[in-house]
């Protein structure tokens, strides 16, 4: 437990899925004492692509999950991260309920039009994942500081393995993440001198519900069943098997917190071994 977070008020982006790791850390972080602000899209349809969304009903159920087992406040809100009114409105609904935001934690991201190589990549595709993945990370950033300056606060972007280490077939979200990751060292210089510390994760491959999805995907590629195409990938980790959400969650409230209070700038992997360089 880190009993410095208890009473503080985080705010995170892309966390309408129970088995993704936004939702993974709010609930780490209620555990801690923080209150939350769950966000995400809130489409009436819940896949994309094929891709499941969170939508609002589902947004307000983990809510609900999460104030009755821990008996914080939890504002569930709709925000669409390339919309700068829709922004707005979140800010603005957030200052009525919080006084402040000492958490923020960028989670939302899209993978569009994959697999396709550079080459053949739908310039539509390649623009939503880059403007979903880097830009509406820093539109939300931009919109919320104004409500985190004056104390000592943490930003934390989900960045990927795929920023450092370009996954084949998968150009846009690679370039999207590599920028989230540049965007986090630019910030963690610009605001480490007003007592912001801004650090990225970097998760490899990790067991959610858009993992799945992609297996299933590749699956079809590979000619094999979703269950053998995640063998084979399991076969890249060190370690031998995929993470869950909840250890990347580990990894975020950690950073959140006091204890990493001399760490910003970071970009740290999460990804069993896969990756064995900063």
């Amino acid at each position: 437990m880190y009993t410095d977070l208890e009473g503080k008020t985080a705010l995170l982006t892309g966390a309408g899925l129970e088995d993704g790791i936004g939702f993974a850390t709010a609930r780490k972080l209620a555990e801690n004492g923080v209150h939350v602000i769950l966000t995400d899209l809130c489409r009436e349809s819940q896949t994309e692509a094929g891709v499941k969304q969170g939508t609002m009903e589902s947004l307000q159920d983990l809510a609900s999950k999460l104030t009755a087992a821990y008996r914080v406040q939890v504002l569930p809100l709709a925000l669409d991260v390339t919309d700068n009114n829709s922004i707005s409105k979140m800010v603005e609904d957030v200052k009525g309920e919080f006084e402040r935001v000492d958490i923020l934690f960028n989670n939302a991201g899209v993978s569009v039009g994959v697999p396709s190589p550079i080459h053949d990549y739908d310039e539509a595709a390649w623009l939503k994942t880059i403007e979903v993945s880097l830009h509406g990370t820093f539109r939300v950033t931009k919109a919320v500081l104004p409500l985190m300056f004056g104390k000592p606060v943490s930003i934390i972007n989900n960045a990927s393995k795929a920023g450092k280490s370009p996954l084949p077939l998968n150009g846009a979200y690679a370039v999207a993440k590599a920028g989230v990751i540049m965007l986090t060292r630019v910030m963690a210089k610009e605001l480490g001198g007003v007592g912001v510390r801004v650090n990225a994760l970097c998760p490899g491959l990790i067991m959610t519900g858009l993992q799945k999805w992609r297996f299933d995907l590749e699956a079809e590629i590979f000619e094999c069943s979703p269950e053998e195409r995640q063998q084979e990938k399991c076969k890249e980790v060190p370690l031998g098997y995929l993470g869950t959400p909840h250890q990347v969650a580990d990894l975020a409230v950690f950073l959140a917190s006091e204890s990493s209070s001399y760490i910003t700038g970071q970009a740290i992997n999460v990804c069993g071994g896969q990756l064995l360089e900063l």
